[in-house]
């Protein structure tokens, strides 16, 4: 299962998921809801399009790599190497969408935790307040930086507090898939391309 924000480590399919947009500059959101703790492969599909698949050696639980079940990409793709995806979710001018977490950044709002308390909490959470910086020409060349003094806590209003009723766990959201469901995606990837292939996680999602 998913983790709460005070439980994790921070170590190492259609649906109807909206994703935030990071955007340069100013970012605000209110983080609400348990952690899901994975890391992903990215392999190439159609038009050199990347698809990202669940390490299956990966605990979400316990956050470590135990190599429990067969990870069918190791065997597709042996030289291929998995990256950290953790994801959560947020409230972003009071709609929930899911938080593809950029590694940097959530390390700095682990910090900022320890003086802060959990951004979680309905009640003495805080906003997440950051900048997102370009610091060179390619995609990659970005920097997320966590402005702690604008980090008020607050509890959230009766609209927020409405929209996150009956909020799902990222279990639920993003599904962990079976190593035969896992099988079956890579087989399409190669025998038939990624046509069919729902992606909901822009590639942005990889940028660390």
């Amino acid at each position: 299962m998913a983790i709460q924000f005070n439980q994790h480590k921070g170590a190492a399919q259609k649906s109807n998921i909206t994703s935030y947009q990071y955007t340069d500059g100013d970012n605000s959101f209110r983080l609400v809801g348990d952690i899901l703790a994975r890391y992903v492969y990215w392999v190439k599909g159609e038009n050199d399009k990347n698809i990202p698949l669940e390490c299956l050696s990966f605990d979400r639980n316990k956050e470590t790599f135990n190599n429990l079940e067969k990870d069918w990409v190791r065997e597709y793709y042996p030289d291929l190497k998995c990256g950290w995806s953790y994801a959560t979710q947020c409230l972003d001018n009071g709609q929930v969408k899911v938080v593809n977490l950029k590694k940097k950044l959530w390390e700095q709002i682990i910090t900022a935790a320890e003086d802060l308390g959990d951004p979680t909490d309905i009640e003495t959470g805080w906003d997440v307040q950051f900048k997102r910086v370009k610091t060179g020409p390619l995609p990659y060349n970005v920097e997320y930086q966590l402005q702690a003094l604008k980090c008020k806590t607050r509890a959230l209003d009766d609209g927020e507090l409405s929209a996150i009723e009956g909020l799902k766990s990222m279990d639920e959201v993003m599904p962990r898939p079976t190593p035969d469901a896992q099988k079956e995606l890579l087989d399409r990837i190669r025998d038939a391309g990624s046509e069919e292939i729902d992606e909901t996680i822009e590639e942005e999602f990889n940028i660390k």
